[in-house]
């Protein structure tokens, strides 16, 4: 798995590049694809790059970034995250988390037992799934009749054995 960036939010992932003059299409980890409209920078691979613009399709966003003119530049930078510092990611709503808090958190049942760590999340439309793969796969629906308690700064997350889990939210 790719690593973000320490104090860095990861809202994209670079995808190939779109036409001949350097821009690039970019898979959305947000659930708000408008908020690649305010993007004045990005962080890829380490590297700081000022975006010239942004251009918005149904599923992705289409980058230009400053001095890469050409798709090959594009090519070594496929599947690296798109990120942006923290302080600059958008505010978070009430029991709203990022993408990369969620990664690597703890899973345990009410009944204290562990199921392991979250290793994604999948965007499915209707709502979001944490997925398990260790130490068996688990695919955990994110609604509030499943998920009791997210602590981001313990790292944990308790949700209700799946025996009892309700589908209306």
């Amino acid at each position: 798995m790719k690593q973000v960036q320490e104090g860095h939010i990861a809202i994209g992932q670079v995808g190939k590049p779109h036409g001949f003059k350097g821009e690039v299409k970019v898979i959305p980890l947000t659930d708000d694809i408008r908020r690649f409209r305010r993007l004045t920078y990005v962080v890829i691979n380490g590297v700081e790059y000022k975006v010239e613009f942004v251009k918005l399709q149904a599923d992705r966003a289409i980058l230009k970034l400053e001095g890469i003119d050409t798709p090959e530049p594009l090519e070594q930078l496929k599947d690296e995250y798109v990120q942006v510092r923290q302080e600059d990611a958008v505010k978070k709503k009430k029991d709203e988390y990022f993408i990369d808090e969620l990664r690597g958190m703890a899973v345990k049942d009410t009944e204290g037992n562990d199921l392991g760590r979250i290793y994604d999340v999948i965007q499915t439309g209707a709502n979001d799934v944490y997925w398990i793969k260790e130490p068996k796969q688990l695919l955990i629906p994110a609604m509030k009749t499943i998920v009791t308690s997210v602590d981001p700064e313990a790292g944990e997350m308790v949700i209700r054995p799946a025996r009892e889990w309700n589908y209306e939210d």
